[in-house]
C-alpha cells in the first residue's frame, strides 16, 4: 500500500502520537492510590521509562506485546516482513541496552509485559509494588 502522504507529514503525524497507554494509565492510578509518588515517561532518564522513583533508584517498563515482540503473543505483519523483523530485532536490541545500563548504574529495573497486566491486573500490581518496596529498602 502507497502512503498518500509527504515522509515529512507521516512524521509529524507520528510525532503527535503520545507517550502513554490506557495500561500504563491504569498502573499509574493503582501506584498513586497506593500512596506512591513517580514519573511517567520521563525523558530525562535513559530509555524514557514509563514509570520512574528517582528517590528509589526504580524504573518500570511496560512492554507491549507487539512493539516489543512478546514471545506469546508477539505476531510480524503479513506484509514489509523484512523491515518489521529488523523494526523488532533492533526494540529488543534497545530494551537489552536499556536493562544494561540501569543494572551497570546500579537501577532497579522491572519490565512488565502488556498481557501480564491484562491477564491478572492484581497479581502484576502486587508484583510491581513488591519490587518497589525492596527496592526502596534497598536505598
Amino acid at each position: 500500500m502507497v502512503d498518500t502522504v509527504s515522509k515529512e507529514k507521516r512524521s509529524e503525524m507520528m510525532g503527535k502520537i503520545k507517550a502513554t497507554s490506557k495500561l500504563e494509565n491504569k498502573v499509574s492510578k493503582a501506584l498513586w492510590h497506593k500512596g506512591y509518588r513517580f514519573r511517567k515517561n520521563d525523558r530525562s532518564l535513559f530509555g524514557t521509562p514509563d514509570i520512574s522513583i528517582k528517590k528509589y533508584k526504580v524504573v518500570i517498563f511496560i512492554d507491549s506485546c507487539y512493539w516489543h515482540a512478546c514471545p506469546i503473543h508477539g505476531k510480524i505483519p503479513k506484509s514489509n516482513v523484512e523491515f518489521w523483523e529488523n523494526k523488532f530485532s533492533m526494540n529488543k536490541a534497545r530494551d537489552k541496552r536499556v536493562n544494561a545500563y540501569y543494572r551497570h548504574m546500579n537501577w532497579n529495573i522491572l519490565r512488565i509485559w502488556e498481557h501480564e497486566i491484562k491477564d491478572d491486573f492484581w497479581g502484576t500490581m502486587n508484583k510491581l509494588l513488591h519490587f518497589i518496596q525492596e527496592s526502596k529498602l534497598e536505598n
